[in-house]
């Protein structure tokens, strides 16, 4: 079992700029692919930065150029930067973990994902 604990996040105004953490213990070792996804009110979740860990990372139309993903050395600790926030970036935040790489649109959906946080939350103001 993966328990997955996401800190972090808050208010900033457009612009801005926000780190979130997600801190993973139980089976590190079978962790293969590290994500975070995001959810507006009435909105589907969706995929945001992804890494595997050979550090090969994707990353969500709308988060290139702005959001970093990194790893640290055991896997036990993932993050998201976020630079240049807008207030569409304002959500829910998840962090999620595969036994699997992510390689694929496909291995990157929602239902990919067995291992979940419970979220927190980034709101942006115009």
């Amino acid at each position: 079992q993966v328990r997955l604990v996401e800190s972090g996040g808050g208010s900033v105004q457009a612009g801005g700029s926000l780190r979130v953490a997600c801190a993973a213990d139980g089976y590190i070792s079978s962790i293969r692919c590290m994500g975070w996804f995001r959810q507006a009110p009435g909105m589907q979740r969706e995929g945001v930065a992804f890494i595997n860990r050979d550090r090969t990372t994707m990353y969500a139309d709308s988060a290139k150029g702005r959001f970093t993903i990194s790893v640290n050395d055991n896997v036990n600790n993932f993050s998201l930067q976020m630079n240049g926030l807008k207030p569409e970036d304002t959500a829910m935040y998840y962090c999620a973990a595969r036994g699997d790489d992510c390689r694929t649109d496909w291995g990157t959906r929602v239902g990919a994902f067995p291992h979940w946080g419970r979220g927190t939350q980034v709101t942006v103001s115009s």
